[in-house]
């Protein structure tokens, strides 16, 4: 029986990890990328003191979720990075800044990547108005050949959350 039972959740994890290469790659290319400032030029102050939608992070659950936290804007420095071509198995990140535009307090409570292969780390701090943070995505391409796409998405106090964080790289043997 317990042989059975582990037979049946070995299946179910490796049918996971395979449906997540296939299906991320189709999700990517057809997801729309929020536009965000990302220039470094500063936006005009916010003076909406409003709260804004925040989507929770459990999987599959879709109920927005009201944030505490004032609304603020946010600039980055892109929204979009190539890491180019990289050798398969190469473990490889990149660093996005983010800069608090507005005049409430940035808090990112959230750096969700769309795949178990891209792993976040984010200032976890209240980013003051004018000063900046760091949300970093590191990408393991272990499992993965020729051109991909991943993303990962930061929910915030700002107005249109989440904002869409994406990168390519071209993996080759």
């Amino acid at each position: 029986m317990k042989k059975t039972l582990s037979i049946i959740a070995l299946s179910v994890i490796g049918l996971g990890l395979v449906s997540c290469k296939k299906e991320e790659n189709k999700e990517v290319q057809n997801a729309e990328v929020i536009g965000v400032d990302s220039t470094n030029a500063p936006a005009a102050p916010s003076t909406d003191s409003t709260v804004a939608p925040v989507t929770p992070a459990v999987a599959g659950a879709e109920t927005p979720v009201k944030s505490n936290q004032p609304t603020t804007t946010i600039a980055l420095s892109e929204s979009n990075f190539d890491f180019g071509t990289i050798k398969k198995g190469a473990k490889v990140n990149h660093v996005y800044e983010v800069t608090n535009t507005g005049t409430n307090p940035l808090i990112i409570s959230e750096v969700k990547p769309g795949c178990g292969c891209t792993a976040p780390e984010f200032t976890k701090d209240p980013i003051m108005p004018g000063k900046k943070g760091k949300i970093t995505l590191s990408f393991d391409s272990t499992n993965f050949d020729g051109s991909v796409q991943k993303y990962a998405d930061v929910f915030a106090n700002v107005e249109k959350a989440p904002i869409k964080l994406t990168f390519n790289a071209n993996i080759q043997p």
